[in-house]
């Protein structure tokens, strides 16, 4: 019996002994776990983060190539404009031609004749002899001339169209970047949001937020890009009232001067809104803070592409280009358009806005 009874308290005791042991690895093992999960979140939050950082990024570049790829809509429908104008041109100046030399050809050398002959002196005789021979060449000059600058136009067109399609292109690689970006991102704010969950609800919840929150600004970002609107075309205040003026060198008018000149009609309005545009970014800290460092940013204004700010400052801006830009400088800005940081041609853009002079001007982009 006793024999029985020091066995069932060694049992007993190698049993206590067993379930205090087994208990006191426990604690180890869950606290173990613990670290690994909190390891494995703060890991999956960086990683999250960093796939935000790189969406925000291309966003930004996506919606640059987007402004770009509107200012060169705007200005192919510019030239195009232009090159229908340089055709008609053309064709009337053929036509007219055709007309003088039918009329020559149908009266013969008579008239030629009669007309030499009823010189009153020699040198009348000379100068109708030297008129005669002077209109074809006259005829012939001017088309030439017409001839030239449809050509321009259409290089002019063929170029801006080339840009256009690059930047449409390079639009199409970022989105696709993107769209694997927030790819990953949907996985990687799954995987967390399971990693936290396992660790404790309330971190659940916050991985939960902080997905929905990436997914809303990644939606309101896709919405931005794909918004459409249409312009409003109504009469604006055309007030100037003082913006302030800046100390500026002889350089900076010229250049303000050959800019606006470039980008607007030859109309004090028209160039002084712009000029307004120029003047407003200069004063804004999202902008370079010269004339200079704002008509020279980078991909902001399309004549410093296609080098047609190099052949309005070569041959020197008009009278009232000049005359607008130092006003500006002096703090004019029109009223209409004093607080809009962007315009485009209007022909070619369907944004709301301020039209003058054919451009639409709007705040912000």
């Amino acid at each position: 019996m006793r024999i029985y009874k020091n066995r069932w308290i060694q049992t007993c005791t190698a049993l206590i002994c067993s379930l205090a042991i087994v208990l006191s690895v426990f604690p180890s093992f869950a606290d173990d776990n613990i670290d690994s999960l909190e390891g494995q979140s703060s890991a999956l939050q960086s990683e999250l983060e960093g796939i935000n950082q790189e969406i925000l990024t291309l966003t930004n570049e996506i919606s640059t190539a987007q402004m770009q790829i509107e200012i060169l809509d705007a200005e192919i429908a510019r030239t195009s404009d232009a090159l229908a104008e340089a055709e008609a041109n053309e064709s009337k100046q053929y036509e007219d031609m055709k007309s003088r030399i039918k009329y020559m050809y149908e009266h013969g050398n008579a008239t030629l004749l009669e007309m030499l002959f009823s010189a009153e002196n020699m040198t009348d005789f000379l100068n109708k002899a030297d008129f005669i021979e002077n209109l074809s060449e006259y005829d012939r000059n001017a088309l030439d001339n017409l001839k030239a600058v449809h050509q321009q136009i259409e290089d002019e067109q063929s170029t801006l169209q080339t840009q256009q399609e690059s930047l449409a292109s390079l639009k199409a690689e970022l989105e696709s970047s993107q769209a694997e970006l927030q790819a990953k991102a949907a996985e990687t704010s799954t995987d967390l949001a399971d990693v936290q969950a396992r660790l404790e609800q309330a971190r659940a919840d916050e991985a939960a937020r902080l997905a929905a929150e990436a997914e809303r600004a990644a939606q309101e970002a896709a919405a931005e890009a794909g918004n459409g609107s249409t312009n409003t075309d109504s009469s604006y205040d055309d007030s100037v009232i003082q913006g302030g003026g800046i100390d500026a060198s002889t350089d900076d008018v010229t250049l303000l001067a050959a800019i606006i000149q470039c980008e607007a009609i030859q109309d004090y309005d028209a160039l002084l809104a712009v000029a307004t545009v120029i003047m407003n970014r200069v004063a804004s800290p999202l902008f370079p803070n010269s004339i200079s460092g704002v008509v020279y940013a980078n991909g902001q204004f399309e004549p410093v592409w296609t080098g047609r700010l190099d052949s309005v400052l070569s041959a020197g801006p008009t009278s009232l280009s000049l005359q607008v830009a130092q006003d500006a400088i002096n703090g004019a800005r029109l009223a209409a358009v004093a607080d809009c940081y962007y315009f485009l041609y209007a022909g070619g853009s369907n944004r709301d806005g301020v039209i003058i002079g054919g451009n639409v001007f709007f705040p912000s982009w």
